[in-house]
């Protein structure tokens, strides 16, 4: 009976590792980054202990339950696509009432740490749950599930000027922004990973929906991100080193842009993946300049 409970067990982890992608942290980096670069900005310098945990560990729970969310969503679709076919709802590693109730744990533990922020805050972190549930199922009923992606992805820096001012000023309007479109130019590339087995399934996509051009709205997405960051960086009053982190960005752009030009499945998905040092990139010169 020990060894049955034990070999039970075993599978359950590692469902949970898999299903809440822990081997998979590029999710996470993408959340994180421009988290950072709205905690940092809000708190004119670095953020204190307190805000720090809460919004790093907020991260980690909230990317953790989106995966859960979306392999929910999808369970009776991932077996026809060559990239998810083995995910634990899938495979038979975990049921959809064990992936229920560890998006409930994962939320209610999100929930728990934002309750010792301020209340303006905790209302604003409702929305945060409501993206992050809506999205995955965004993609039966819309061509632009990724701008859903991208307004869960960048909720939390309205969050951290929120409990930092109180309010949500401009500077807060500008980052979501350059976060929404820049997640939907990534996202478009993962999208185009996918894209034979979406249109097979009929799961909606912008990859699908910009069809042949996409890498051109993906290139204009991605020039409309600096340009918004560069506002961002002259409202700021930064220097040179903010300047410096945006001209990596921009050549961090124009790779992704060589790896996606013939749309081979293996370099979009690289390029996708590649966008983890943007978000560094650009935290890197926000870091710099509020020292």
């Amino acid at each position: 009976m020990t060894s049955i409970n034990s070999a039970t067990l075993a599978q359950k982890w590692l469902g949970f590792k898999l299903i809440t992608r822990m081997d998979k942290p590029i999710g996470t980096y993408l959340l994180l980054w421009p988290t950072y670069w709205a905690l940092w900005l809000a708190s004119d310098g670095i953020p204190n202990f307190h805000l720090l945990f809460i919004f790093t560990l907020g991260v980690f729970l909230m990317r953790s339950a989106g995966c859960v969310i979306n392999d929910f969503a999808d369970r009776k679709v991932d077996g026809q696509v060559e990239r998810t076919k083995n995910r634990p709802l899938v495979s038979g590693l975990l049921t959809s009432h064990d992936a229920l109730f560890i998006f409930a744990m994962l939320v209610a533990a999100a929930f728990g740490l934002a309750a010792s922020l301020h209340l303006y805050t905790i209302k604003l972190s409702a929305v945060a749950l409501l993206l992050a549930i809506s999205y995955p199922f965004m993609k039966r009923y819309t061509q632009l599930p990724q701008v859903v992606l991208g307004a869960a992805f960048s909720w939390g820096m309205i969050m951290a000027f929120a409990e930092a001012y109180g309010r949500i000023p401009l500077m807060a309007w500008l980052l979501f922004s350059a976060n929404v479109l820049w997640t939907v130019a990534y996202d478009t590339m993962y999208a185009m990973v996918d894209r034979d087995d979406d249109l097979k399934i009929g799961v909606k996509s912008t990859a699908i929906l910009f069809g042949k051009h996409d890498k051109r709205i993906i290139g204009l997405l991605q020039l409309l991100v600096l340009g918004l960051l560069f506002t961002v960086g002259e409202i700021a009053a930064f220097g040179w080193p903010y300047h410096l982190s945006l001209v990596v960005t921009a050549g961090l752009f124009s790779y992704q842009q060589m790896l996606i030009t013939n749309r081979d499945k293996e370099l979009c998905f690289k390029a996708f993946l590649n966008n983890h040092w943007v978000g560094l990139a650009v935290f890197i010169g926000i870091f710099i300049e509020m020292l």
